[in-house]
């Protein structure tokens, strides 16, 4: 975690169940004003009304935008991240539902700080290089087959610092469109979120929610700009 200003960024894993025990036991004791959490409205929806998702069937005007490459990625990823989850006995996104009931017992406002999920999969698949998706389908063949490097860490906790650096540095250099989309731009669109509420309300206590691999990139922005509109 992270304090800067009247702001605590608290990094998790989205399947670790140590990472609910630490969103509970930090909102319980630091009473903040403010929870934001790494989600748009449509994801907070499906989070906290999952039959709303049942009901939901993707306009073809949507899934034209997508495109089925597009479409079968997110659902590939939802099925990898509930499989993971399942591994380690929680549901994806589990400490996300955490800080806003935690939020709800102590009369805390949630803050939606994440860029809407359509958009930034409409930017991913517009710029994803064939090479990255055979890259991807390569990483992922090997990775299935447990051949090359491995780096080992514990699915239950929050990883290492080091750790998430090392990931986050084979992201950039294997899969530089991901990188991009996925986390330098959603940083930047949640650090220029944050920086607004903590403008706005400056006598009040923000913890901030995220991925551990967003939390340096968010701060890095923070401390690096001196408007949220630079």
């Amino acid at each position: 975690m992270i304090e800067y200003k009247n702001l605590m960024l608290l990094g998790t894993s989205h399947i670790s169940p140590e990472s609910i025990l630490l969103v509970r036991k930090i909102i319980q004791e630091r009473k903040p004003h403010y929870v934001a959490v790494e989600l748009d409205k449509g994801r907070f929806q499906g989070l906290m009304h999952p039959e709303s998702l049942k009901k939901k069937r993707m306009s073809f005007k949507e899934l034209q935008k997508l495109r089925v490459s597009g479409f079968l990625f997110v659902l590939f990823g939802a099925w990898i991240e509930e499989k993971l989850g399942k591994m380690v006995g929680t549901k994806p996104g589990a400490e996300m539902k955490t800080a806003i009931y935690e939020a709800a017992k102590i009369d805390a406002k949630i803050l939606l700080i994440d860029q809407e999920i359509s958009i930034t999969l409409r930017k991913l698949f517009k710029t994803l290089t064939w090479r990255e998706k055979l890259r991807f389908a390569g990483d992922l063949f090997t990775g299935l087959f447990g051949i090359g490097e491995k780096i080992a860490f514990d699915l239950r906790k929050v990883p290492k610092e080091e750790l998430i650096d090392t990931l986050v540095e084979q992201v950039r250099d294997r899969y530089p469109s991901f990188y991009k989309v996925l986390i330098e731009e959603r940083n930047i669109f949640m650090a220029k979120r944050l920086k607004m509420a903590m403008e706005k309300y400056p006598q009040a206590f923000i913890v901030a929610v995220v991925g551990a691999g967003h939390q340096k990139g968010i701060y890095d922005y923070l401390t690096n700009v001196s408007s949220p509109s630079s």
